[in-house]
C-alpha cells in the first residue's frame, strides 16, 4: 500500500498564503466599522439640520416677534449652526467616500494576493494595493478628527447661547450664583465675583 508523504514546503506555502489573505480581512472588517459609525454620524447631521431649519422657519413666521427674548440673537445662532452641521454633512460624506475607496483596495488587495499565489511574477502587486487603501483609510481618519473638532464647535456655540438666554430671563437671584460658562464642568455652584456685571433687568422687570 502506498504512503503519502505529507511536503512540509508545501504546507508551508499553503499557510503563508492563508496568513496573507486573513490580513486584509481585518483591514476590510475595520473599514467597514468605520463606514458604519461615519453613516450613522451622518444621519444624526442630517436630522440636526431639520431640526434648526423647523426651529428657523418658527422664528421667521412668529406673530409677535418683539416678545421673543433675543430674537435677532437666536436668528443668528441658528444660522450659524446650520453652516457649522452642513460643513460637518460635507465632510462625513468625504470621510465616507474615502473609507469606501479604502474598503475596495483592501478587498483588490485580497485578489492580488490570490492571484500571486499562481503567478509568481506579481507577488509584488498586492503590496502597493494595500499601501494605496492604508492611505484612505488615514485620510479618512484625519477628515473624522476634523469633523469632531466642527462637531465640538457646534454643540460650544449652542451652549453658550443658550448660557445667554438663561441670564437674560432667569431671576437675578438665580443668574447670580452661576458664572458665564460655569465653573468644574458644572459640579458645582459659581458665584460671580463682580456682581455688577449682571444687569438689574435679569427676569425681574
Amino acid at each position: 500500500m502506498a504512503t503519502e508523504i505529507l511536503d512540509p514546503t508545501a504546507l508551508s506555502s499553503t499557510i503563508e498564503f492563508l496568513t496573507a489573505m486573513v490580513t486584509p480581512a481585518l483591514l476590510i472588517s475595520a473599514t467597514g466599522s468605520l463606514v458604519l459609525s461615519t453613516s450613522t454620524r451622518l444621519g444624526r447631521v442630517v436630522d440636526r439640520v431639520r431640526q434648526l431649519e423647523e426651529r428657523l422657519s418658527d422664528l421667521i413666521y412668529a406673530a409677535n416677534k418683539g416678545e421673543v427674548p433675543l430674537y435677532d440673537k437666536r436668528v443668528e445662532v441658528i444660522v450659524d449652526l446650520l453652516d457649522k452641521v452642513t460643513s460637518r454633512a460635507r465632510i462625513l460624506q468625504r470621510a465616507m467616500q474615502a473609507f469606501y475607496y479604502g474598503l475596495g483596495m483592501f478587498v483588490l488587495t485580497s485578489v492580488t494576493i490570490a492571484i500571486a499565489a499562481f503567478f509568481s511574477t506579481y507577488r509584488w502587486v498586492p503590496i502597493p494595493v494595500g499601501i494605496v487603501g492604508i492611505m484612505f483609510l488615514f485620510w479618512g481618519s484625519m477628515l473624522m478628527l476634523r469633523e469632531t473638532r466642527v462637531a465640538t464647535a457646534t454643540v460650544n456655540a449652542e451652549m453658550d447661547f443658550t448660557w445667554e438666554l438663561a441670564r437674560k430671563v432667569a431671576p437675578r437671584e438665580v443668574a447670580i450664583k452661576y458664572a458665564r460658562h460655569g465653573k468644574r464642568g458644572g459640579t458645582k455652584l459659581a458665584k460671580i465675583k463682580d456682581e455688577r456685571k449682571i444687569p438689574d433687568t435679569l427676569g425681574g422687570e
